[in-house]
């Protein structure tokens, strides 16, 4: 790769070259270590002498920004100080609205690859081994042949017909949602679609109202546009409808899996929440994240299913049946709503990448990734039922799980006072991965225990991870 040096003309080759040079070194572009071309390399690339390059590397020797290693060449002295401050944070017109970002918390940050623990017990993570790689590569091989053969512009901000369709088909199979393919727009994960809605509903100072305990990761995305964020308490039954507040523009409901105690809303409770959106004139996101993984129970249709207002958008992500990587999600939007959500997601990425949108429409169309639910149901529904076993067991004397019908994680509330922060970190020294309910409670009084997700770990791991968690918990008291 060519050194970046500019020559302009025939003089004062020696101080272009210097003050280039040393302009690099002072603005990091050229880092401590590097190392720079021979003196006769970089001649022949600017057109100078190499008597002009060579006298050049001595003089930023001389002034300690180089140094010279036998027989190896040289390099950007280490110890090279820049000759300007760079600006901080504190320094900028923009500081205070800096110090709100930085302040947001990240309660559901996933581990990185070394620092994953041997037994993790976290939410929301899918298990690797049960990814269909082979069904995948040959759905991964035809969208490469389609992109090879298409026009070369970009795609539609609302996402690939044919993704949309196959995602249409789906949902009204599996989630009994009214939808047709042109009421989709497919997001980079429900973490998109929840910001595309917001950015069209939302003002500053308007009030949400959302379920507490709750998705944190919605909340901070609401309050970082400035809305007032209201937490609604919920019971047995799901969102205490009664206290959603006046004034309220958007309301975010788990209905199906309410995140994270688990529970799914009543049908009285899905009634009321409807005609109180419309009183109110707001829009309904609901986030269906995981409850196509049922395991006792009647299967209750999507609340969607049930709005004949056009007040409920549904989001929904292929993150928990497939992969967290492959960043690909959903929205179905109300007529009110669509034109507004389709240009804000022009105007925020274009379109979703047309790659992975291309292999999901036909492994959805293939039938894989409904045979990969049930594969995966099988798998979860061992894991969730040796956990349950566990809580109900030696367990119980400091946890009571919180009953649970979907998905693949569950709540553990302490039924006596457990010191979490230090069972967390001394299960960390012993290779388990353990993660608080509390940080998911805002408004109302704060329950202690733990989200027990069981997607990412191996049923064969449960019971040795979980002993240990026990002993951990007799050492404490």
């Amino acid at each position: 790769m060519e050194l970046h040096v500019v020559i302009n003309g025939r003089k004062d080759l020696a101080e272009q070259l210097y003050r280039q040079l040393r302009e690099a070194i002072a603005s990091g572009r050229l880092a401590a270590g590097a190392q720079l071309p021979p003196s006769r390399l970089l001649a022949e690339q600017i057109g100078v002498s190499r008597k002009t390059v060579s006298d050049t590397y001595a003089t930023l020797t001389y002034e300690g920004l180089l140094v010279g290693k036998t027989g190896r060449g040289t390099f950007v002295n280490a110890h090279a100080l820049q000759t300007e401050r760079i600006q901080t944070a504190a320094d900028l017109a923009c500081a205070a609205n800096l110090s709100k970002w930085a302040a947001l918390p990240s309660p559901m940050r996933h581990p990185t690859r070394d620092s994953t623990l041997r037994y993790e017990f976290i939410g929301g993570a899918t298990t690797r081994n049960q990814f269909p790689q082979d069904e995948w590569r040959r759905c991964t091989q035809d969208a490469l042949r389609r992109i090879a053969r298409d026009s070369g512009f970009y795609s539609q901000p609302e996402g690939l017909p044919a993704l949309r369709e196959a995602i249409a088909g789906h949902i009204a199979f599996s989630r009994g949602v009214k939808c047709r393919a042109d009421d989709i727009v497919v997001t980079n994960g429900a973490q998109q679609a929840l910001d595309l809605i917001a950015r069209v509903v939302l003002e500053p100072g308007i009030t949400v109202a959302m379920e507490d305990p709750g998705y944190s990761p919605a909340r901070q995305l609401f309050m970082a546009m400035g809305a007032h964020v209201a937490g609604v308490p919920v019971d047995a039954q799901g969102i205490q409808v009664d206290q959603v507040p006046e004034g309220t523009r958007l309301i975010y409901v788990t209905p199906s899996h309410q995140f994270p105690l688990g529970m799914p809303m009543s049908l009285a409770r899905r009634e009321a929440l409807l005609a109180r959106a419309f009183e109110l004139g707001a829009i309904i996101i609901e986030d269906d994240y995981d409850s196509e993984f049922r395991y006792e129970g009647r299967p209750t249709d999507s609340l969607q299913s049930m709005d004949s207002r056009g007040l409920v958008t549904y989001v929904g992500t292929f993150s928990k049946t497939l992969l967290p990587e492959l960043r690909l999600g959903y929205a179905v939007l109300p007529p009110a709503i669509y034109p507004a959500v389709i240009k804000a997601k022009q105007l925020t990425d274009q379109h979703s990448s047309t790659l992975p949108q291309w292999a999901l429409a036909k492994f959805i169309s293939e039938g894989y990734l409904l045979k990969h639910i049930r594969r995966c149901h099988t798998v979860y529904a061992g894991r969730r039922e040796r956990i349950l076993q566990r809580l109900a067991g030696d367990l119980s004397p400091w946890f009571d799980a919180v009953p649970t019908e979907a998905g693949f994680h569950m709540a553990a509330l302490c039924k006596v006072p457990v010191n979490i922060p230090l069972l967390m970190e001394l299960a960390r020294r012993v290779e388990v991965g353990l993660y608080p309910v509390d940080v998911f409670f805002h408004d109302t009084p704060v329950r202690h225990g733990l989200i027990i997700g069981f997607g990412a770990i191996e049923l064969m791991d449960i019971d040795p991870a979980l002993d240990r968690v026990r002993d951990i918990l007799q050492q404490i008291g």
